[in-house]
């Protein structure tokens, strides 16, 4: 492995030995940054979990201006170890200091870099799958519809892998772009005031699903009036139509942003059908 990527101690990854740990996105100098404060600095949390083979890119959401990384991010990845299941939670650059393609650079690259590191981290390099809520969600409906196989003259090893995740988990996503559904807020943060209407449309990711649109899951609730169910079921139809595997589960209630909804005792059960799609896509870690 080049010099460049840090190897994982095999403790890391050995049982009783789990460590949790943060590294920078771009350990040599981040593409297009505007300064040198920690919002320009992207990095990826590692909670690696002992003998799973899969892992979890996750996309904490917060409309691209903040990131919930404690119950978006954290407890997700806490939640997907108890599963046996490695996760990689990512801080990415955020709106108005940082506008497309920041955002999905980051998470492209933070797909890349677990795909490379795949052997020292005791997972397998074909079940790499993101995670994102809210704007995190979009992000991950993102990498699934914007990917390719990586340049092989890159420099840079990282650059030289997939960026394509093998499934993904859609929390109450933001997806439309172009409709009357659209969150305006996330929309103006990730490509400021007036966008290009080809950009916008090309970033209306439930218009650019494919064959090679990874089998998604979708999780949302009837009682969001901060980003509609509409966004997920309109995602939902696509793959639908292109031949992709998906499941929606949209539940009445829960407000926008409840994570793993833990204190709603009915939207709570929104993690076991995610348990159970896991387990019958042969995803689940021993």
């Amino acid at each position: 492995m080049d010099a460049a990527i840090q190897t994982i101690p095999a403790c890391r990854v050995e049982r009783g030995c789990l460590a949790q740990r943060t590294e920078p996105l771009y350990p040599h100098g981040v593409p297009g940054a505007v300064g040198q404060e920690e919002a320009d600095k992207p990095s990826l949390a590692y909670y690696p979990a002992a003998g799973g083979g899969t892992a979890v890119v996750v996309f904490p959401g917060g409309g691209y201006r903040n990131l919930a990384m404690d119950h978006e991010g954290k407890q997700t990845a806490e939640w997907l170890n108890g599963l046996g299941i490695s996760a990689f939670v990512l801080k990415y650059r955020l709106g108005p200091r940082y506008h497309h393609p920041a955002m999905m650079n980051d998470a492209q690259r933070a797909i890349r870099t677990v795909r490379l590191q795949a052997a020292e981290l005791g997972v397998a390099p074909d079940r790499i799958g993101v995670w994102g809520f809210s704007a995190g969600g979009r992000l991950a409906s993102t990498v699934s519809t914007h990917f390719d196989k990586g340049n092989p003259s890159a420099a840079d090893p990282v650059e030289r892998v997939s960026c394509r995740p093998d499934f993904a988990i859609l929390a109450y996503p933001v997806i439309s772009l172009t409709t009357a559904y659209t969150h305006q807020g996330s929309k103006r943060n990730l490509l400021g005031e007036n966008p290009d209407p080809k950009l916008v449309e090309s970033l209306s990711n439930e218009l650019q699903v494919t064959s090679e649109t990874p089998p998604t899951f979708l999780f949302h609730t009837n009682a969001d009036t901060g980003v509609p169910a509409e966004n997920s079921v309109l995602y939902y139809l696509a793959p639908r139509k292109a031949g992709v595997p998906a499941e929606m589960h949209i539940y009445q209630n829960g407000k926008h942003g409840v994570g793993l909804a833990r204190q709603d005792v009915v939207p709570a059960t929104w993690s076991g059908r995610l348990a159970d799609w896991l387990r019958v896509r042969g995803l689940m870690g021993r």
